[in-house]
């Protein structure tokens, strides 16, 4: 039966002590409640034969790991065949007429959309200004979701799931990717690696989260300033948030941002010295970045070129229609595509109750399970075409068209069991919310306490803000 990754009531706020865990909920069922807490038995009203063997039967105890919820992990024990033998066969039948009528139907909506704007909220039909900004704006919110949804479909060129045919998948995807701004192969190749090291710390492409000593770092503490801080206020997280969603996307193709950093490991050599950030040559419109090999060079080439003849089509629009027009027309659509692109990714792969893993815990099998789905309601399911409501099944066969993909993975969930992870609470509301409420949960991840084994390779969020499980405090060196 699959599992809802719900956070317990007592979890929603943390006393300051490392030692307070949440309590249970009525929402959590019993496979994913916390563990009752030990007996409050005092060592001092027991005999020294019993402390000794209480003792010696807590040392072998093993640590029971748990999410930032304080809800109780296990380690997924299935394997991919296993995932492959549940999905129906014709869950895997592509069918390029298919995917080109959903081009199609994205390419005609953004035109339509296009046409009766300019030709309805003018001056001449709306005298009020005011009225005409309004209409505006909810130009390029429509605008930015079909947008989206062409991107998702080029996305499926990427993974091949589009068609049967993978030149068909990669000139459709090449248009609709340059038409946006992405550089397709250069995204496509990327995105590969990212499938095959999800959740992995040190090879995983997208939103690698921050180790405790890599947020302190970042936000210019020593290590153990962060356990003297209080909260992060509300404003600076909204201030993370808009960054975040405002230039995630281009930061990304630029400086490789949220992506791994340890390009030392680059089989060709080149990431020697390399780290992610403007003018290391970390990124992905340089042919020799340590992301791709020499191989891909003229993949890289020719996404960069789909960029230019796109960047050129745009400069002429505003030069014979105005630079004005153009930011309406294009770039807030624009900027809104990059939102959600941004805001999707983020809630995949970043939630409380999601684990990410050391290489020597890690494994595909468990890296593709530390994936969640949400629920978006209309928009999700006929615009964005099912992106965010089944993204687990993608990541375990991404070959698999968005058309088939509710009833894959229904299917899939009997292996899942309690490792399937989903959060539909309140809908489309319930997704914008989860955005603010990862932002504060999800600051870095560190492993359990006392966790050894593969088990101190399972690494969950932790925060500053005094939400779910408390961080680890760090030890002071004691001299004799």
């Amino acid at each position: 039966m699959a599992t809802t990754a719900l956070q317990s009531e007592g979890a929603l706020r943390r006393s300051t002590t490392t030692e307070s865990t949440p309590n249970t909920s009525a929402n959590i069922s019993p496979l994913d409640s916390p563990r009752t807490s030990p007996s409050s038995t005092s060592l001092s009203s027991l005999s020294e034969e019993d402390v000794a063997i209480q003792n010696k039967t807590t040392s072998q105890k093993k640590t029971q790991l748990v999410d930032t919820y304080g809800n109780s992990f296990e380690i997924p024990d299935y394997t991919i065949g296993d995932i492959h033998k549940a999905i129906p066969k014709h869950c895997f039948e592509r069918s390029a007429a298919t995917g080109l009528y959903y081009v199609a139907r994205d390419v005609v909506s953004l035109a339509t959309t296009f046409y009766l704007f300019n030709r309805f909220v003018t001056p001449e039909v709306i005298p009020s200004t005011p009225l005409r900004a309004g209409l505006w704006f909810l130009y390029t919110v429509i605008q930015g979701l079909f947008g989206t949804g062409l991107w998702v479909l080029a996305h499926e060129c990427g993974h091949q799931s589009f068609s049967p045919s993978k030149v068909l998948n990669d000139t459709v995807g090449w248009f609709c990717h340059s038409a946006l701004l992405v550089p397709y192969f250069s995204w496509k190749i990327s995105h590969g690696k990212h499938h095959k090291a999800t959740g992995h710390m040190e090879r995983d492409m997208v939103f690698v989260p921050s180790t405790k000593e890599e947020y302190a770092t970042k936000r210019g503490y020593l290590l153990h300033q962060l356990d003297e801080l209080t909260e992060e206020t509300p404003i600076a997280t909204a201030y993370h948030l808009i960054a975040q969603q405002l230039g995630g996307w281009p930061m990304y193709l630029l400086t490789n941002v949220t992506g791994h950093n340890k390009h030392e490991g680059q089989r060709e050599g080149r990431g020697v010295g390399k780290q992610n950030g403007f003018g290391t040559g970390v990124n992905h419109f340089n042919p020799n970045s340590p992301l791709y090999e020499a191989k891909d060079a003229k993949l890289i080439l020719l996404s960069d070129l789909g960029l230019l003849i796109t960047s050129s089509i745009l400069f002429l629009v505003g030069k014979n229609y105005g630079f004005a027009n153009l930011f309406v027309w294009y770039i807030a659509p624009y900027l809104w595509v990059n939102h959600w692109l941004v805001a999707i990714t983020f809630l995949q792969h970043t939630d409380p109750s999601l684990p990410h893993y050391t290489p020597e815990s890690w494994t595909y099998t468990r890296g593709a399970a530390a994936t969640i789905d949400r629920e978006f309601g209309f928009v999700g399911r006929q615009l964005l075409h099912g992106i965010i409501e089944t993204h687990v099944l993608h990541h375990y066969v991404s070959t698999i068209p968005f058309y088939h993909a509710d009833e894959a993975g229904d299917a899939i969930k009997s292996v899942m069991g309690r490792h399937y992870r989903s959060d539909t609470r309140g809908g489309s509301l319930g997704f914008l919310k989860s955005i603010w409420t990862s932002m504060r949960w999800c600051n870095w991840v560190e492993p359990l306490e006392g966790a050894t084994g593969e088990d101190a390779g399972v690494l969950f969020f932790r925060n500053r803000n005094g939400l779910g499980l408390a961080p680890a405090k760090r030890q002071e060196k004691t001299t004799a």
